[in-house]
């Protein structure tokens, strides 16, 4: 079985060619090691040296040589939209004050639908539309760049 064993992150130009893709859900892209199967039916293993998100556009680099391009799975997802700017960073807020990965979309946000999480932006006064599409969460400042995990010298409880 081949093993993909470092990223070429979506923001830098790639010379190679990609001879497959790898379609994944949120959860699925925020792995260190994982049996996967490309979307033309090869198997291999994600074995990456540490957990890391893998972005929408990032390509896998496997061990051969050959290279797995990586797309965002369609997913149950929640788009915010607010009146203006003003309102955006306010429900923004709100969203980052309960650690909750969130998808910053220029002119609204992204999360994952959450029924109790959509109350409270529609009481905030937002516009919440639900639909199918793929979910790439800001990643967090303390998470060094992952959406999980933080330690920045407060306890939450």
């Amino acid at each position: 079985m081949k093993h993909a064993h470092a990223i070429h992150t979506s923001t830098t130009p790639f010379d190679g060619v990609i001879g497959d893709t790898v379609t994944l859900d949120f959860d699925h892209r925020r792995r260190r090691r994982l049996k996967l199967e490309t979307d033309k039916g090869t198997a291999f293993l994600l074995d990456l040296p540490e957990l890391k998100t893998l972005r929408d556009g990032d390509i896998l680099l496997l061990e051969d040589g050959s290279a797995i391009g990586v797309l965002a799975r369609n997913e149950p997802v929640a788009d915010i939209r607010c009146k203006d700017l003003a309102h955006l960073v306010r429900v923004a807020w709100h969203l980052g004050n309960r650690h909750l990965p969130t998808e910053l979309m220029g002119d609204r946000l992204r999360i994952r639908q959450d029924h109790v999480i959509e109350k409270m932006a529609t009481q905030l006064g937002a516009t919440v539309t639900r639909l199918e599409g793929p979910f790439n969460p800001e990643g967090g400042a303390y998470g060094h760049g992952e959406t999980e995990g933080h330690s920045h010298g407060h306890h939450h409880g």
